[in-house]
């Protein structure tokens, strides 16, 4: 079994690509995360770096976060699929493996959306592939 990825691993990555899948239905999403937050402290002026909460983090897509709530986390995997230096490359690497894992089209043996992911860029829509108006809000970049 791989052990599990933690602080101490980060070193000088900046951020991540993940997939997270459904272990009952096998449905898959692919997003990005930074290690790293820049934040102003209330009554402060300068920006302070912390890590962010990139450990329990379990996507943005309205949808998965309502089927983890109803399975439950431990029904759910969470791999590091790549590891970037800069917040460029992490946000190219996601939407490169946005299109290369054909997250808009691709169907599980059922029909159904094989991805959680409903948008690449705000730009390219699920629903203008399966024409249906699948407004569920999952941001992807």
């Amino acid at each position: 079994m791989e052990r599990a990825f933690n602080s101490c691993d980060v070193r000088d990555y900046y951020g991540f690509v993940y997939n997270i899948t459904n272990l009952a239905n096998q449905r898959q999403y692919i997003g990005r995360k930074y290690f790293w937050q820049h934040r102003t402290p209330k009554g402060k002026k300068r920006k302070v770096k912390s890590e962010s909460d990139w450990k329990k983090y379990y996507g943005s897509c309205p949808e998965l976060k309502e089927e983890i709530k109803k399975c439950g986390r431990e029904n759910f995997s969470r791999t590091i699929l790549s590891l970037h230096k800069t917040p460029g490359k992490t946000n190219f690497e996601e939407t490169r493996q946005l299109f290369a894992y054909n997250v808009l089209t691709e169907s599980l043996d059922d029909g159904t959306p094989a991805y959680y992911n409903s948008n690449i860029l705000s730009r390219y829509f699920k629903k203008d592939y399966y024409g249906s108006d699948n407004r569920s809000g999952c941001s992807d970049s």
